[in-house]
């Protein structure tokens, strides 16, 4: 299982540096993150992201919230098709949020990491890097989704540590969720 854990074990990767070529388009990308925004809508921004800076993609994928502990935001399964995200987590930054762009910046980071890992990138430490660097690269440095990438999440926002918990025995399916690769057989 891969997972997205928090606090970063030190000694923490340096930030990862922009790849060469040419820059998506950032102001698009993040236009779309600043206004209230479904799963769907957010998962597509990490779509097309990494789709943009690493040419990769992976249809079908479902997401569930589930009743983790504080410390895990997220998992996938090796070789499954659900991202589940931690709905403790997900509840206390979407009231502690100042802004629409910033809650969506997290959800997207969370998505982001879970969806590098569907796509190959197992080794935690490899995967938080790619997932700076794709961030860094659709939205450019000063964007909040960048500082979170290629931060702590635990440690820019330490309530996050006393996030409502469980261990992830409630599972809610999100529906409607990779709309633009699963509209033809799942509706």
């Amino acid at each position: 299982m891969a997972a997205f854990l928090g606090p970063t074990p030190r000694p923490s990767p340096p930030p990862a540096s922009p790849p060469e070529g040419p820059v998506p388009l950032r102001p698009e990308l993040a236009r779309r993150l600043e206004s209230p925004a479904s799963y769907d809508a957010i998962f597509q921004v990490v779509r097309e992201a990494v789709r943009r800076v690493l040419g990769i993609e992976r249809p079908g994928l479902g997401l569930g919230l589930s009743d983790l502990p504080p410390g895990l935001g997220a998992y996938w399964q090796v070789t499954g098709n659900l991202i589940v995200m931690n709905e403790g987590l997900v509840e206390v930054m979407r009231d502690r949020a100042g802004s629409p762009a910033e809650f969506n910046s997290f959800v997207y980071v969370i998505l982001a990491h879970e969806y590098l890992h569907a796509l190959g990138y197992l080794d935690e430490r490899s995967v938080r890097q790619v997932t700076a660097r794709v961030t860094r690269t659709a939205f450019g440095p000063n964007h909040i989704a960048t500082r979170m990438a290629e931060g702590d999440l635990w440690r820019l926002y330490p309530f996050l540590a006393y996030a409502p918990g469980g261990h992830g025995r409630h599972l809610r399916v999100v529906p409607r969720f990779d709309l633009a690769t699963t509209d033809q057989y799942i509706r």
